[in-house]
C-alpha cells in the first residue's frame, strides 16, 4: 500500500556511454566482466490518474576500491555488470548480493541489453547484430536490396514531405528502434536524428528515408565498434557543426565523437536549441556541448579512481571558434584539423559513398586505429 508498504521507487538506468567506458577500461586493464540478474517481479496496471513526480538521482554506479584491488556495478534496473580487478573481491561482492537480493548468476558478459559481446587477448567487441537481424525481420526488410549509405547525401528532409501517414504511430515505433540499435552504431546515428524531428507529423518521404537506414543496415548488420586492450588511458576528441542545415528552423547540427586511446566511447548528433548568426557561433556552441561531456567523464573517471592526467586533445577545423573557445582552459586544448580529417563531419550531415566509407573507417567501426 502507497505510503505504507513503500514511499519512493525508481528503476535506476545506467547511462550508455558510462558501460562503453567500463568495457573500453576493462580491455584496457584487462578487468573481469561478468553478468548477474537480480530475481524480482514487475508488476503493470493502467493508470487512471495523473501521476507527479522528481527524476530521481541516477544511482547507477557504484565503485569499491582500495589499495590493490577495483570492483564497480553498473545497474540498468535489475540487470547488473560486475567488473574488476581482483577475483576474489568480485567473489565477495557476490556473495554480499545474492544474501540481500537472490541474484542469477549469468557468467562472463556476453549479452546485455541486446548488446552482444566478444572478448579476445587483443579486444572486446560490442555489437547488436540480433537486434538488427530482428529489426529487419520485423519490418519486412530482410530480403531487401543493400544500401551503401544510411541517406541520400542529396535529399534535405523538412515538414510537409510527401504525403501524411495514416497511421504515424508505425513510423514512431520503427525510429524509435533505431535510435535504440545507434548504441553500437555511430554511422546511422546522423540519420536517426534527421528522422527522429518528424515523429509527431511523419510524411511518406520520411518513412522512405527511415526504409533506406533498413537497407544500409542490410548492408551490415553485424557491424561493431572495438574496445583495444593496447588503449591508454588518454581521451581525444572531435567537434563540428552544419550552420542553417535545417530548413525549417535554420538552426544548426552539432555532432561530436570522443576516443578512448584508440577506442570510440561516445558520440552526438543534436539540432542546436538556437539560431546560430554565423557558423563560427554554430562551431561555439558544438564545442560547449562537447566539453559538458568531457567534464562528465572527467568526473567519471575521477569517481573510477583514474583521473585524467593530462588535457584532452579536441580537435575542430574552425579557427574562429578555437580563438574565441578560450574558456575551456584546464580541461582541453584544442587544435585545429582540416575537412579530409574531421572525423565529427559524418556526425553533422549526409555524406556521399566514398566520404562516408572514409570517415567509417577512420571511426574505426569495423578496425579501430586512433585518429592522427
Amino acid at each position: 500500500m502507497e505510503g505504507v508498504d513503500y514511499f519512493d521507487r525508481f528503476s535506476p538506468v545506467v547511462k550508455i556511454t558510462t558501460i562503453r567506458i567500463i568495457m573500453a577500461l576493462a580491455a584496457a586493464k584487462s578487468w573481469f566482466l561478468e553478468q548477474l540478474d537480480i530475481n524480482n517481479a514487475f508488476l503493470h496496471g493502467d493508470l487512471h490518474e495523473e501521476v507527479y513526480m522528481h527524476p530521481p538521482p541516477d544511482q547507477a554506479l557504484f565503485t569499491k576500491h582500495s589499495f590493490k584491488s577495483f570492483t564497480a556495478i553498473l545497474v540498468y534496473v535489475d540487470d547488473l555488470v560486475l567488473t574488476g580487478n581482483d577475483s576474489s573481491q568480485i567473489q565477495q561482492v557476490k556473495h554480499t548480493l545474492d544474501v540481500a537480493y537472490k541474484i542469477k548468476y549469468l557468467g562472463q558478459l556476453r549479452y546485455f541489453l541486446g548488446l552482444e559481446i566478444a572478448r579476445s587477448a587483443q579486444e572486446i567487441h560490442l555489437n547488436q547484430r540480433g537486434y538488427a537481424l530482428s529489426l529487419l525481420q520485423d519490418s519486412g526488410t530482410l530480403a531487401s536490396k543493400p544500401a551503401k549509405t544510411p541517406t541520400d547525401p542529396s535529399l534535405k528532409l523538412h515538414t510537409d514531405q510527401g504525403t501524411p501517414l495514416s497511421d504515424p504511430s508505425t513510423y514512431g515505433r520503427l525510429v524509435g528502434r533505431l535510435l535504440y540499435l545507434t548504441i553500437s552504431r555511430p554511422d546511422i546515428t546522423f540519420a536517426v536524428q534527421q528522422l527522429s524531428l518528424f515523429m509527431t507529423s511523419p510524411c511518406s518521404t520520411h518513412l522512405h528515408v527511415a526504409h533506406r537506414v533498413l537497407h544500409y543496415i542490410k548492408n551490415s548488420p553485424s557491424q561493431r565498434i572495438l574496445f583495444s586492450s593496447s588503449s591508454t588511458l588518454q581521451l581525444s576528441a572531435f567537434s563540428n557543426s552544419d550552420w542553417a542545415c535545417c530548413i525549417d528552423t535554420r538552426k544548426s547540427i552539432s555532432g561530436f565523437c570522443v576516443f578512448l586511446g584508440p577506442s570510440l566511447i561516445s558520440w552526438k548528433t543534436k539540432k542546436q536549441n538556437t539560431v546560430s548568426r554565423s557558423s563560427s557561433e554554430a562551431e561555439c556552441r558544438a564545442l560547449g556541448s562537447l566539453v559538458c561531456e568531457l567534464q562528465w567523464m572527467q568526473y567519471l573517471f575521477n569517481d573510477l579512481h583514474l583521473p585524467l592526467s593530462l588535457l584532452i586533445s579536441t580537435y575542430c577545423d574552425n579557427q574562429s571558434a578555437i580563438y574565441l573557445a578560450h574558456n575551456h582552459k584546464g580541461l582541453v586544448h584544442l587544435l585545429p584539423i582540416s575537412y579530409v580529417n574531421q572525423l565529427a563531419d559524418v556526425f553533422t550531415k549526409s555524406l556521399p559513398p566514398k566520404a562516408f566509407q572514409n570517415f567509417i573507417s577512420k571511426l574505426g567501426h569495423c578496425d579501430l586505429h586512433h585518429p592522427t
